[in-house]
Formats: structure tokens, sequence, C-alpha cells
């Protein structure tokens, strides 16, 4: 009797599922071991030092599970509508912008951009040759600059930069990652759309997706000026500390601020043929399946995309991203109609962790167990801290017996005492052109607290060296002077 009611139940289900589009939430959730994601995340953000996570799973369409775990920097729990930096992970955004205009006609993939925007000049004739199909792939040339200004539009961050800019190969000869192919195709969206870029996404993905607290910016140091996020944090020795985002124009790029919840939704569309819940198309299924294709000089990045390598199993289609503060990882598996997307409030240099919860989230929803493994980046900066406690030692001591090397080298010549002096000079003119020079160029508004926070325990290593070897020098000068 009980097969029976099961089997006329089973029928039951199919015919909702096929004819009234009704999806078996509650029946794929239940086969999923939440609580199993959750002792993982939370053991991982534990043994790791971060600060907090939140998280999203999606299959076939289906949000299964969301949630935040940890803090935010006012010491609010995160909770998954928690807003946070998605950093590169923009690029699919921009990309999806961009394919839209496509849909409708507006650009062709294999154009020259120039045909688009005239007014963007380089100084290189290579420059005439770059589709939109290259930019979207990394194959263009354009070269990925370190030091970014902060700019007003996105007119004034490409326009005025590009100028004496050379690519860095022929177009479409390889791939070469760079954060100016997308400020390039988001000023291409404006200037096609008529929409400033943040609008349009806003119209146009966000809102038809129903990501309502899902925003875009122009620079990075509006997310805690003008947005009122709260800050992330940088990582240092295995704990966390609150950090000011090194402010840059990073519009198309890394520009978005979502939450877990929203990335629900935005992968959710990827996994149900490009549709929003109201089986609304936001995009063709030929344009989305060319998305997530290899292109030409470019074997692992498709159209807004990256690809896992050939050896990984289960192979995804991902974007990872980081900003000075936040850190993101979003993946499509396509063999199982999984997708995850992670969210961190902070940044470690050393180790890509929201790649690393995502993976083992994957692992789960595989039927494997991940194993939360040793804290890397925290034993490295762990030992970065002794080899700093053992500088700062010897730096000590070398002060302590500045007179008597001094008075040992009385005798010296003066330009072989200060030829002696050079080894321990090197480095202190190294750093301080890192601290003093380089946050200052390219009209950059980035301090040496910037720099700072990029890697703290380096910088605090490398900040006791410059200390030693600088007063160091100083006394061993002063002793030979009050000796001579």
């Amino acid at each position: 009797m009980y097969k029976k009611i099961g089997f006329i139940f089973f029928l039951t289900s199919i015919f909702f599922v096929q004819f009234w589009n009704i999806p078996l939430i509650s029946l794929a959730a239940e086969s999923f071991n939440t609580a199993a994601v959750e002792d993982y995340v939370e053991d991982y953000i534990e043994k790791n030092g971060l600060p907090g996570a939140a998280i999203v799973i999606v299959k076939d369409g289906n949000v299964l599970y969301k949630k935040g775990f940890g803090h935010d920097s006012d010491g609010k729990p995160l909770t998954a509508t928690s807003k946070m930096g998605l950093a590169s992970g923009t690029k699919p955004f921009t990309a999806f912008a961009v394919l839209q205009l496509v849909d409708k006609g507006k650009i062709n993939l294999d154009d020259p951009v120039v045909n688009y925007l005239p007014e963007l000049k380089l100084d290189d004739g290579r420059w005439n040759q770059v589709t939109v199909r290259q930019l979207l792939s990394h194959t263009s040339g354009l070269p990925n600059p370190i030091i970014v200004a902060p700019a007003n539009t996105l007119k004034e961050g490409v326009i005025e930069r590009f100028r004496e800019w050379k690519l860095q190969s022929d177009p479409g000869e390889k791939y070469y990652y760079s954060n100016a192919n997308y400020w390039t195709l988001a000023y291409l969206v404006e200037q096609i759309s008529g929409m400033e870029f943040n609008y349009y996404l806003k119209q146009n993905v966000f809102l038809p997706l129903g990501m309502n607290d899902s925003i875009s910016a122009v620079n990075s140091g509006d997310i805690v000026n003008k947005l009122g996020i709260p800050q992330g944090y940088v990582t240092l020795y295995g704990t966390a500390m609150p950090w000011t985002e090194l402010e840059q124009m990073f519009s198309g790029s890394g520009s978005i601020l979502t939450t877990a919840s929203d990335m629900g939704n935005w992968l959710s569309m990827h996994t149900s043929r490009g549709e929003n819940d109201n089986g609304k198309p936001l995009l063709s299924q030929a344009l989305l399946k060319e998305s997530y294709s290899p292109q030409p000089g470019s074997e692992k990045y498709g159209l807004g995309w990256s690809f896992s390598s050939p050896n990984s199993r289960p192979a995804r289609i991902s974007h990872s991203g980081s900003l000075s503060t936040f850190q993101s990882q979003q993946d499509i598996v396509p063999s199982s109609g999984y997708a995850v997307a992670v969210l961190l409030n902070s940044f470690t240099t050393t180790y890509e962790h929201a790649y690393a919860i995502s993976s083992g989230i994957i692992q789960l929803t595989e039927g494997q167990a991940p194993e939360v493994k040793t804290p890397t980046s925290k034993l490295i900066d762990l030992s970065l801290g002794f080899i700093t406690l053992i500088y700062l030692f010897l730096g000590i001591r070398g002060m302590s017996r500045s007179k008597k090397w001094s008075e040992k080298r009385k005798r010296y010549p003066a330009w072989r005492f200060y030829l002696r002096l050079i080894p321990q000079l090197i480095p202190v003119v190294g750093i301080g052109w890192l601290f003093f020079i380089v946050p200052t160029l390219e009209n950059n508004s980035s301090t040496i607290l910037n720099a700072f926070g990029l890697y703290p325990a380096a910088m605090i290593l490398l900040t006791i060296v410059f200390i030693t070897g600088f007063v160091l020098t100083i006394m061993r000068i002063y002793y030979r002077i009050k000796i001579n």
C-alpha cells in the first residue's frame, strides 16, 4: 500500500514540475546536509582567524542554503544580507551587461572596439584591431596597471589614462589578465546604452533578478565613505583587524557590493537557462553558452568567466575576486547543477580563503568530506613574525655595538668606511622607496597605511628592517665623526 502511495506521489510531483513548473525545492533541500556545511565553514573561519563569511548554495535554479557566519567591523553578526565587496567577481556581471547589448544587436562581439569608442586612443596602432571579444576574454593585450588613481567618472578613468599606453602583445595572441579590459567594457556599456554603468546594472541585471541589496561604485573608497558599508579586515598572525580599503578606480572590474542572498539569485539564473524567478530570460542561451566557453587565444577564460584546470574534478566555471579588505568566490559546477558563492569581509595576501571554502562546500555536494587543512597563511605570518623578532634582536645588538664597530674602523679612509655601510643601506633605500615613493606615483591616493595593509606581517618585518638599518647607519656615522 505504501509503495502505491509513494508511486502516486512521485507521479503527482512529476506532473506539477512538468506542467506547472513548480520546483521540488523542499525535496532538494532535504537531501542536502546543511549541518555539515555549517560545521565546515565555522571550523574553517575559526582555524584561519577570519572575522566572518557569508555563503549561498544553489542547485538547478533553486537556492538551497544561505547564511552568514562571524561578525562585521561594527560588531554585528554577518548574515546572508550583509553587503561585501565582490571585487573581480564583478567581471561576470560586466560581461553579462555587454552580452545583453550583443543580444539586442547593438554590439558585435568581433567588431573592433574603436568602432564604438572612437575617442578611446592608445599610443599603439594595434589598438585599432582589438575586438570586444578580446576585451571580454583578456586577450586584447592591454596592460594591467598596479597603481590606479581614483576617478569621478568612467570616462575620466579610461579616456585620459589610455593615451600613453602600449599593448603588451598582439591582439588575440594570448591571455593576459587586465582590469583595464573591464574598465573599457563598462565604458562601452555606458556609451552604447546611454546609461551610466552603475545605473545600467541596476535596471537590467539587479532589479530583474531581485538583487535589491546590490550596488556598484566608481571608486573603492566609496565603499565606506559614501555607501556606509562596514570596513573589511586584513589578517595578521592568525587574527584579523579592521582596515581602510585602498582607494582606486575599479568600475566594471571590481565595483559591485552585494550579499550572499543576492548572489543566490544571480547563480540561480545561471543554473536555470538564464531566466529569472518569473521565467523571463535575461540573456539568450546561445550567448550564455558562449560566455562559458574558451575563447581564441585563451583556454582558461571565456567571456567574463574563468575555468578550472583540466585535472580538477568536478570541473568548474568560476570567478574569484580580491580587494585589499574583501574577497569572493563564485563557482558553477555544470556536472551537478550546483553553484556556490562565498563572500569574505577580509583579505589574506598569501591564501585564497574564499576559494578554499567554496571548494570544501563543493566537495560536500559531491558526497565527500572536506578537510580543513593546516592554516597555511597563519603559519607563514607567524614565521615572518619569528624572523621579525630575530632581526629586531640583531638590530638592537648591532646598535649597542655601534661605537665599538666604528672604533675598530677608525683608521679606514672615509670612502672605505662608507663603502662598508652600503649593504645595510640597500634595504633601507629599497624599503624607503616602497613606503614613501610608490604611494605617490601616478597621482593615486594611497598612503603608507594602505601599503601596510596589503600584507601586514611582511610590512612589519620591512618596517623593522628599515628602522634598524637606518638607526644603525646613523649611529655608526655619528661615532665615526665623534671619534675622529
